[in-house]
Formats: C-alpha cells, sequence, structure tokens
C-alpha cells in the first residue's frame, strides 16, 4: 500500500468524521452547555435576588425591633408614672383616713373623759351626802369629824 493514498484515506475520513461531528454531534453539546450556562446564570441571579430581599427584610425587622424597643420602652415609662400616681393617691388618702380616725378617737376619748368626770362628780357627791349625813348624824366632835373626813379621802 501506498503512504500516499492512506495518508489521503485517512485525511478524507477525518474530514467526513469532522463534518458529522460539526453537523450532528457539536450542535447538541453546544446547546446542552448553554441551557446550563443559562441556568447556572438564572440561579445566581436568583440568588442575588433573594440575598437582597434578604437584607431588606432583616432591614425591616430590625426597623419594627427599633420602634417595638421604644413602644416598649415608652409604654413601661407611663405605667411607671401611674403606679406612682396611685401610690401617692393611695397614701393621701391613707393619711386622709388617718386624720379622720385620729379625730375620732379624739372626739370619742374627749367624750368618755366628760362621762367619766360626771360618773366621778356623781360618786363625789353621793359620798359627800353620805358624808354629810353621816355627821349629822352624830355628835359634833372635832375629832370624829377629823376621822369621818379622812374615811372619805380614803374612799375618793
Amino acid at each position: 500500500m501506498n503512504i500516499n493514498a492512506t495518508l489521503l484515506a485517512s485525511m478524507i475520513v477525518f474530514a467526513l468524521l469532522a463534518l458529522f461531528t460539526m453537523k450532528f454531534v457539536w450542535p447538541p453539546i453546544t446547546n446542552a452547555l448553554d441551557e446550563r450556562a443559562s441556568k447556572i446564570a438564572a440561579g445566581l441571579a436568583a440568588a442575588d435576588k433573594a440575598k437582597s430581599e434578604l437584607s431588606s427584610a432583616n432591614k425591616r425587622v430590625e426597623e419594627e425591633l427599633a420602634r417595638s424597643r421604644t413602644e416598649t420602652t415608652a409604654r413601661l415609662a407611663d405605667a411607671e408614672r401611674r403606679g406612682q400616681a396611685i401610690v401617692e393617691e393611695a397614701k393621701a388618702k391613707a393619711t386622709e383616713e388617718g386624720n379622720k380616725i385620729i379625730a375620732a378617737a379624739k372626739v370619742e376619748a374627749e367624750q368618755q373623759s366628760v362621762k367619766a368626770r360626771e360618773a366621778l362628780r356623781e360618786q363625789v357627791a353621793a359620798l359627800a351626802v353620805k358624808g354629810a349625813e353621816q355627821i349629822l348624824r352624830k355628835e359634833v366632835n372635832a375629832s370624829v369629824h377629823a376621822a369621818l373626813l379622812g374615811q372619805l379621802q380614803t374612799e375618793l
């Protein structure tokens, strides 16, 4: 066999194979590679979009948390003020009620004191009458009168 014929046949077979590959094999491979590249690009775009959405969602969450914190702080301060006001009001009412009770107790003590004085006066009057009665029944004698007055004094 001739080397030139073999070389020529090999070149023709190579050319036919190259044409066949370029016509039937290469287009599906390039289409598959292009589809894969477009899917990867779409996935990366979706990831970037999700990343930006996550960033904006995080910002909104932070803003909401800040708003919630300030609102909570304001409510706590308001509750503290209300609590102080209620405590002050309760103290004022308790003081007023205490003053009323003290005034009532003073009035009642004064009334009992007056009643005790009246009872004591009645007893003194009764003893004085009793003593005078005993003195008048006995004869007039200074030593007996002194003894009766001493006895009366001990009874008082």
